[in-house]
């Protein structure tokens, strides 16, 4: 059964966050906050846990996992990035984007697009997530937590304890979720930037449009 912690969503309690980071080093799953709707994470390291987030979502191979961030310090570690796409990166982070860039060798292989060897990333603009990320010291592995067969993501802690609670190992309650996905940019193409799914960011405020 899953542990069930309430955060608070502006003033994070460190006993809680540091329980959080506890069951993460064993190799928990864990549904934490973030300023869209909830999502899926683990440790980037931990095989078991990344197989068991891709049987909950019903995911193949091809899915872009997300490495998740606390800032910028982090970036260049796991994907590559020109002056241009830094640029526009720390513009808008944090916030409600996924980055698409080429992945570095520190990123494990089973994250990268097999193809493509890209990896999605991101810098939530959420205390609680924030928070966890400062404690665990490095990123998580994660995925917005959309189940098989629902188009939504899911924002709502309890009912996510209700339907997960024998599927992952802690539901993280830090208020309710937007619902709405990040939006999706793709800065890998020498053609420029690339909106791949319009979601909680305004692709106008990096100077895109959507077709």
């Amino acid at each position: 059964m899953a542990q069930y912690f309430e955060i608070h969503p502006s003033d994070p309690q460190p006993r809680l966050v540091r329980r959080t980071v506890d069951i993460l080093a064993a190799g928990g799953v864990i549904v934490y906050p973030t300023d869209t709707a909830y999502a899926l994470g683990c440790r980037p390291g931990d095989t078991e846990a990344i197989t068991r987030i891709r049987r909950i979502r019903g995911l193949d191979d091809k899915h872009h996992f997300t490495l998740v961030c606390r800032d910028l310090s982090e970036l260049a570690t796991y994907a590559h990035v020109d002056n241009q796409a830094y640029r526009l990166i720390k513009a808008h982070t944090p916030g409600p984007w996924t980055f698409i860039l080429r992945a570095t060798r520190e990123v494990p292989r089973r994250l990268q697009h097999p193809r493509r060897r890209t990896i999605g990333l991101r810098v939530p603009n959420h205390p609680v997530a924030g928070a966890i990320l400062e404690a665990l010291g490095g990123p998580l592995v994660s995925t917005t937590l959309i189940l098989p067969g629902e188009l939504e993501p899911m924002a709502d802690a309890p009912e996510i304890r209700d339907r997960l609670e024998t599927l992952v190992d802690l539901v993280v309650d830090g208020g309710p979720g937007s619902g709405e996905v990040t939006t999706v940019v793709s800065l890998i193409d020498e053609g420029g930037p690339q909106v791949l799914r319009t979601g909680a960011g305004n692709p106008a405020q990096l100077g895109l449009s959507v077709d």
